[in-house]
This record gives structure tokens, sequence and C-alpha cells, in this order.
């Protein structure tokens, strides 16, 4: 069975923290150049740069899961990820309307902009998109998985912005399609201090805002083709089946 090699959380020139290197063509012409085959743009609350990425990576032979990373009442961050447009427009909608009012200053907190493929600015996020939307990551999955989505908290082993750093623990019975760390720990070091979360499949991502950044680690998936169902259920496999790097 083919082995893809992905990168799940790539943020863009959307997120206020990205750089403005991370342009769509950018990111597919860097992605394809280090061999990945599957990549997963996920700005700060908000999906309206990732549907040109997944178009130009189409084009590229790249698989592109288009998403974004939520800030969640308890200020962790979630990587969710739709099935498809449909669900990706309701996705939006949703996250327009919890996100605070708490205007942008870009001189201070970085320009948030969309841009087309010559790289022309078609739209710019008034609102901080960093902020902490009102919603309870038990919620939010809920609101995921209505829509046939995955949602995967991120970083976990991060000191900030995760689950662990803001609860002080990751809950028993989380409910999620996956975890993911960062580069500093390993899926089978990190079940063995938290055994009781050998249930999940693991991930590993650059969370790139840099373009230097991206596919600076990975995650090494076994999958009979691309897909977006075939991905959530290889991240189903509990951390011992899966294949990381």
């Amino acid at each position: 069975m083919p082995v893809y090699k992905a990168d799940l959380h790539i943020h863009t020139i959307l997120s206020p923290c990205g750089d403005l290197s991370m342009s769509p063509q950018n990111i597919v012409d860097k992605a394809c150049s280090l061999g990945l085959d599957i990549i997963g743009i996920a700005d700060h609350n908000s999906t309206r740069q990732a549907p040109l990425i997944q178009q130009l990576g189409k084009a590229n032979g790249l698989f592109v899961l288009c998403g974004a990373e939520v800030t969640t009442k308890e200020e962790a961050h979630c990587l969710a990820f739709m099935p498809d447009e449909s669900a990706l427009l309701v996705f939006q909608d949703f996250l327009d309307a919890h996100l605070p009012n708490v205007p942008n200053d870009p001189d201070k907190m970085g320009f948030q902009i969309v841009v087309d493929a010559d790289e022309e600015i078609v739209f710019e996020e008034d609102r901080w998109l960093v902020s902490a939307i009102d919603v309870s990551i038990d919620d939010l999955y809920d609101i995921v998985h209505d829509l046939k989505g995955i949602l995967i908290p991120a970083h976990v082993d991060k000191k900030s912005t995760s689950l662990m750093s803001q609860l002080g623990f990751i809950p028993p019975d989380l409910r999620a399609d996956a975890i993911e760390l960062t580069k500093f720990t390993t899926p089978t070091q990190f079940v063995k201090l938290f055994a009781y979360l050998k249930k999940f499949g693991f991930i590993q991502s650059s969370d790139a805002h840099y373009i230097d950044i991206i596919g600076e680690t990975y995650t090494l998936m076994e999958l009979p083709h691309r897909s977006f169902e075939t991905i959530r259920e290889w991240l189903h496999k509990p951390v011992k089946l899966n294949l990381t790097n």
C-alpha cells in the first residue's frame, strides 16, 4: 500500500502571524518540491484562503485538506477540516458568527488578507483572527462532525494554546479524530507519559507560518489512495498502528 507524506498544519498570509511569503502558489510549490503528498491548510479561525490552495494543489498532484485552526472557548487550538466545499462554506459561516468583534491592527498584529491566484488582494479580515470563539471543544466536535469533518486538537504538547497548557491535562473522555504533536516529542514518547491516550491516532505537523518551515515535521500515512475518507480512517487507527516520522 502506498505511503504518503503529509503536513496537516500550514498557515497562509491570511493568518496575522503568517509570513507574506505564504501565498497559495508559494505553499504549493514548496510542498511539491519537498515531496509532500498531502497538506492541510489551517489558518486561524478562517477557511477563506484554503479553497484556492486546494485548486492549485490538485493541478500539481498535491492533495489539500481545507479547514481552519480554531481557537476554542478554552483558548486551545484545534485543527478542523471539512470534506467538501459545501461543508466548508457552512463552517465559515459558523466561524464568522462566533468570532469576537476584536479589531485587527495590521501594524501590531499582522495583515489578514486573502489573495487570488495572481496574488491580488480580494479580501481583508477586519477582526483579529486569533481570538477565541465562544464555543467549547466539546461543542466544536459536535459541529465539525455534523458536517462530516475531522477534528484534531493541535500541538497538545505545546506550552501555550494547547489543551495541555490551558487545562493542565488532556481529558480522558476527549472526543477527537486524532491528536497532533509537535516535533519535540514522538507518539511513542507521549503515550509512555499518558498511556490513557493510546486509543488515539497521532499526527505530527510543521505548524508552518514561514515558507521554509513547511514539511519540517510531517506524518507518513499508509493509504490505498488519497481522499478525505481514507485520511479520516487512517487517523482513527490507534497510535501503535500509525506510521510516523
